[in-house]
């Protein structure tokens, strides 16, 4: 059986050469470098006062003046793990949840799972794993982590890491979520995020600035159950499926082109 070394330094076999294949081609991925020096100290710190990542807009961080403009801004950090699996079908799929309808933030909402960083995490890959443990029963272990991608900005302006993990064995997955955070945890085909199938759009406008924002409808095909995953959580997976598929979606993105805000506090927000 073929196997990898994880980067958050487990090994587990691949069941099959595809994902293998997967794992090394993800392996070789490297974000674009970030102006953002975490060892920095900044006067002005955002304050995120949504505890789970979910959010209206995601977009690249380097493909905004933030990046450019570090001296202006601190953001909190947090991380989602985008874990994948083989369905039975062969196809590549993504863990997803359903937050808790008691939440009072972002209640029903679809996400991956995630959550900003705590003191003892040593990285983003230690924030997305302990999260999704936390979140849904997801033992680390049995994650082989292939790559991180550059990070997202969410509407609170939180800086959002996204971590691609492979599930390599699903059955031993057994899901268990937190009541208290987590409504369902459900699978998706990772490739609907590049189609143009189930796909709806709407234009928004931030600060003078137009940009799509992006709805996708699945269907469960057993259960029949329907969720509509949008936002951050679909500007990512649009994101990680244009790299695993090494090709651009099939649909205009239209990111918006910011102008970073002359004052930052925590009413700050992307609209």
């Amino acid at each position: 059986m073929a196997s990898s070394r994880s980067l958050n330094g487990g090994s587990l076999p691949f069941s099959s050469q595809r994902l293998l294949a997967l794992a090394q081609q993800l392996s070789h991925y490297k974000p674009p470098p970030c102006s953002l020096d975490d060892g920095d100290e900044q006067e002005r710190i955002i304050e995120e006062t949504v505890g789970k990542v979910v959010s209206q807009v995601g977009v690249q961080e380097s493909v905004t003046p933030i990046s450019q403009n570090p001296e202006k801004f601190k953001p909190k950090r947090a991380a989602v793990l985008i874990c994948l699996f083989e369905g039975d079908a062969g196809d590549l799929r993504v863990i997803l949840t359903k937050r808790s309808s008691r939440l009072t933030t972002h209640s029903g909402e679809v996400s991956l799972p995630g959550g900003k960083a705590e003191e003892g995490d040593k990285d983003d890959i230690e924030t997305a794993t302990r999260e999704a443990k936390e979140e849904i029963g997801l033992d680390p272990s049995l994650v082989n982590i292939v790559t991180v991608l550059e990070p997202f900005l969410s509407k609170h302006l939180l800086r959002v890491v996204p971590v691609i993990g492979i599930l390599t064995d699903k059955k031993a997955f057994k899901p268990t979520p937190n009541a208290a955070e987590v409504d369902e945890v459900f699978d998706a085909p990772l490739e609907m995020f590049i189609k143009d199938e189930n796909r709806r759009e709407e234009e928004r406008e931030w600060m003078g600035e137009k940009y799509l924002l992006h709805f996708f409808e699945y269907e469960t095909e057993k259960e029949k159950k329907k969720y509509t995953i949008w936002g951050l959580t679909a500007g990512v997976l649009i994101r990680a499926a244009s790299l695993v598929y090494q090709q651009p979606p099939a649909f205009l993105e239209q990111n918006p082109k910011f102008k970073f805000p002359k004052i930052v506090d925590r009413n700050t927000v992307m609209r």
